[in-house]
């Protein structure tokens, strides 16, 4: 590419950024008209957990498998490095 190529582009691309009017994306166009007839709903910015039991309880239980396999993995080592040759 010469300089005048890159000149020419680095001129069209602040052509455009100085655009007044800006198209929106073809996403935002298909909502804007999807919505238009339907509007969404209210969405609430963290939603309550519809079932936090076991839930709950799975974290634990992976919490403590996880320290269980730490704990046995050290106490493997420990028993190599004192086992006699």
């Amino acid at each position: 590419m010469s300089e005048r190529d890159d000149e020419e582009r680095e001129f069209d691309l602040k052509w455009a950024d100085g655009a007044a009017h800006k198209e929106p994306s073809a996403r935002a166009r298909m909502l804007a008209a999807r919505w238009k007839d339907n509007p969404p709903g209210p969405v609430p910015f963290r939603a309550e957990p519809e079932h936090r039991g076991s839930a709950g309880r799975s974290s634990w239980v992976s919490t403590v498998v996880v320290l269980g396999c730490v704990v046995a993995v050290i106490v493997l080592l420990g028993y190599v490095n004192l086992r006699p040759y």
